[in-house]
């Protein structure tokens, strides 16, 4: 028997309610949209996909469509499908309680940080957990090795080695529970080590800064940005350095070669430490990705890498490739314990020594790939104004707005049910000294496949919406 729900290309539940199936449905659909849960705009699914998720027959959707059409809560057009008519929200009011209402979920997700989870190769992982659990000898499912499986290890060094340019040693490398776990520890050693600064960039992940900060006791020091990437001309006294040099996060462009010269330099001359995030270092989409920072100095930069976006951030696995002189106190500062479990490492060992990782970063990068040049393509179309920036990189774009418009777009965009970040606050840092910016963040990757043409077309009618007047991008 079909559940009484179905998916809509977002996330809500339709419950036909009633004596009659038709009844029903119309019903839910109306209520979904009268309260706001189906956002102005909203693409429905087909008769055929809806009547298929719900078990009904095709004409009981067709007909509940139809009347909604003719009540003016939807519009149907040719070539256009059916969608959720522009009408002004009014939420349900309640009069036995003065607490305030949650905000309904929104109908598309565009926060960066995420990839399609849906995305991700479920039959060819179990096929890796399935022969690595066979395979994997008894002392394997012990506490084992505080630096993490040997054989994740192994494969991660040639992996790394090979595909992002990385002079990597299994004996170097050390696995944590996700990317952040690898920053409070190396932000532990540093301070162990009597290190009071730590340099960051002016744009990036408020959680690296309050990490540094609040958990290790490190002041963090924004340097100076421009196009070139962030300038390292501002390090002085510093004891390390955070860059995202392959695709810095969130503005999207790649460090200067001149630049990622001058920063392996300043380690060298000072004795300061690189800690080089490559988070989406695979995901280069217009010529090869730009290797390592390590691989130019690998005694002086630490490499950290994680699936979080190629695979998913559930699993949390994350690794640090470390100078020789590191390995030794990040394991004291890790406890001297293994801290993710082992079966998901020897799968993901397995899942890159099989050549199945490879094969699904290609396909992911593809698929990436479309998205972006769809986002491009739409707005070149749809908003011509609004530029995006960035190298055809990564899961994410930078949109640039006119000055003083980024607060009355969100705003707008949540309207329309549709979640995408600002450029400020979350991702400037505090004492950037740097020129405002107006600027949509927009994770493409995040949404499922079915989900992202609806996500497309909500961001480009809320775009197209913006009144530019004499403004100057």
């Amino acid at each position: 028997m079909a559940e009484p729900w179905a998916t809509l290309g977002v996330d809500l539940h339709v419950e036909p309610t009633g004596p009659g199936l038709r009844r029903g449905l119309t019903d839910a659909l109306r209520e979904a949209v009268r309260t706001g849960r189906l956002a102005p705009g909203t693409r429905l699914p087909s008769s055929r996909s809806l009547s298929a998720d719900l078990g009904v027959a095709r004409n009981t959707v067709a007909e509940a469509y139809a009347d909604l059409v003719a009540e003016g809560w939807l519009t149907a057009r040719q070539g256009s499908g059916t969608r959720v008519a522009d009408r002004t929200v009014i939420p349900p009011t309640d009069s036995t309680t003065s607490r305030p209402r949650e905000h309904p979920r929104p109908a598309y997700d565009l926060i960066p940080g995420t990839p399609d989870l849906t995305s991700f190769p479920r039959t060819e992982w179990l096929k890796a957990a399935r022969r690595a659990l066979l395979t994997a000898p008894s002392q394997a499912l012990g506490y084992g090795d505080p630096r993490g499986s040997a054989e994740l290890r192994t494969a991660l060094a040639g992996y790394l080695a090979r595909a992002r340019g990385v002079r990597a040693d299994p004996e170097r490398i050390v696995v944590c529970a996700g990317f952040l776990h690898g920053v409070r520890l190396l932000g532990e050693v540093l301070r162990a080590r009597g290190a009071t600064t730590v340099a960051v960039e002016s744009y990036g992940l408020d959680a690296h800064w309050r990490l540094l900060t609040r958990r290790a006791g490190l002041r963090t020091v924004p340097l100076p940005f421009d196009e070139l990437g962030t300038d390292p001309a501002g390090l002085t006294t510093e004891d390390a350095v955070l860059l995202t040099p392959a695709h810095q996060f969130p503005m999207g462009v790649s460090l200067h070669r001149d630049r990622r010269t001058a920063v392996v330099d300043w380690a060298r001359r000072t004795g300061g430490l690189v800690l080089e995030d490559d988070y989406d270092g695979e995901f280069r989409y217009d010529r090869q990705s730009v290797g390592a920072l390590q691989g130019l100095d690998p005694d002086h930069v630490v490499h950290l890498g994680t699936v979080s976006k190629s695979l998913a951030p559930g699993l949390r696995l994350a690794w640090m490739v470390l100078p020789p002189s590191l390995v030794e106190e990040v394991l004291r500062a890790k406890g001297g314990v293994d801290t993710s479990g082992v079966l998901d490492q020897l799968t993901l060992a397995e899942f890159i020594a099989s050549g199945s990782y490879d094969r699904h970063v290609r396909a992911s990068r593809s698929r990436y790939r479309r998205r972006r040049d769809a986002l491009v393509s739409a707005l070149a179309s749809r908003a011509p104004d609004i530029r995006v920036t960035g190298i055809a990189a990564g899961l994410h774009a930078v949109l640039r707005l006119p000055p003083g418009t980024e607060r009355s777009v969100l705003r707008t965009a949540a309207w329309h049910g549709l979640a995408v970040d600002g450029l400020n606050p979350r991702y400037r840092h505090p004492d950037a000294v740097v020129e405002p910016l107006d600027a949509l963040v927009v994770g493409y990757g995040t949404p499922p496949e079915h989900a992202w043409s609806g996500a497309l077309d909500a961001l480009c009618s809320v775009l197209s919406s913006i009144s530019f007047g004499d403004n100057d991008l």
